[in-house]
Formats: C-alpha cells, sequence, structure tokens
C-alpha cells in the first residue's frame, strides 16, 4: 500500500496494492495490522454506502463529543471529489481543506482523523460511495457547515446550477459560526 500524507496532519490519502489477472482484481481495503503500520489505528464500528448521481454534494458533515468520527472512504463505482477541512480550533492547519479525486478506477481511499469536517461531490453519471466509522452515527451530534462557504474557498468542479443538495446541506452554518473541536478532535 502505497500512503501519501497532504498538508493536514492525520489526514492520508492510502493507495492499496491491486492483485489482477483475466479474472479481475483483489485488494484490501482494510487491514488492521497493516494500517497501524502507517499510523492508522482506529477501532471501526459502522460501514455505511451511498449512492448518488452526478451533482450530488454531500456535506461538509461532522459530529459532536462524545460522538466524533474517524473515517475511511472510497468510491466502489463512479468518480467523486473528497474534502475534509480541518475543524479542530488549536490545530495549526485550522480552517484548511484536502480534496482528491476517489474513484471506482483508481481504488485510492482518505482517511479522516476525528476533528475534520467531511463532503463529497459526485463527478460521475452515478457513484457508489462506502466508508467505514469509529464511532456511531448520532443525529442529535451531527453538524453541517456550508459547502459554499467562500471562508473555505473550496472548488468542487461542478457548476452550481448542477448541485444536488439535501434541505440539511442547504441549511449548513457558515464556517465563523460553526461548533469547533479540539485539537485532537473529541
Amino acid at each position: 500500500m502505497k500512503v501519501f500524507e497532504t498538508a493536514i496532519a492525520g489526514v492520508k490519502i492510502l493507495e492499496p496494492k491491486l492483485f489482477g489477472d483475466a479474472r479481475g482484481y483483489f485488494f484490501e481495503s482494510w487491514n488492521q495490522a497493516k494500517f497501524a503500520e502507517v499510523g492508522i489505528n482506529v477501532d471501526f464500528v459502522q460501514d455505511n454506502e451511498s449512492f448518488s448521481t452526478y451533482g450530488v454534494l454531500r456535506g461538509l458533515h461532522y459530529q459532536m463529543p462524545p460522538y466524533t468520527q474517524a473515517k475511511l472512504v472510497r468510491v466502489i463505482d463512479g468518480i467523486v471529489l473528497d474534502v475534509v477541512v480541518d475543524i479542530r480550533k488549536n490545530s495549526p492547519t485550522f480552517g484548511k481543506s484536502v480534496s482528491v479525486e476517489l474513484s471506482g478506477e483508481n481504488k485510492r481511499q482518505l482517511f479522516a482523523p476525528r476533528g475534520m469536517a467531511h463532503g463529497f461531490a459526485v463527478l460521475s453519471p452515478t457513484a457508489t460511495f462506502a466508508y467505514k466509522c469509529d464511532n456511531i452515527y448520532a443525529p442529535s451530534h451531527e453538524r453541517s457547515i456550508r459547502f459554499d462557504d467562500p471562508e473555505l474557498d473550496i472548488d468542487w468542479r461542478i457548476s452550481p446550477k448542477d448541485y444536488l443538495l439535501s434541505k440539511k446541506d442547504h441549511e449548513g452554518v457558515p464556517f465563523k459560526k460553526a461548533e469547533y473541536l479540539s485539537e485532537e478532535g473529541v
């Protein structure tokens, strides 16, 4: 597995080793021992999957303590632009973002430690998105930051006329009014 560090401490892009032949391919999307070797020491408790069409933009979501979550995300089929924003108020990269294209073809994964707001935009006609979380989903502790906040200046790589948003994402708060987390993301 190749590991690419990013501009935000703890956020990693992972490229698994593929084993392929005429029958298809195989790769390990999660191996606790191998991920621990590259500094990802988490106990995942929940797996999620979503299916979306072109223009769907989900985010920027996160949960408040005690339900903060680290996530390992990947795309099974299609292409998305995946984005994390550091919301740890004492972090040197507070308010900074990392974006990566994840696809069924490149098999890349993104690991986001606790303390990140997360979102993605679907760039292909459809996409199946999968992710592991190290804490349960707690709707009462979920928060949403405006995906189009000018202070964050995220290029989602789709035209605003094509955005497909949930009510929750339409109603996200500006970054300056968001609830932030401690440096550890808890």
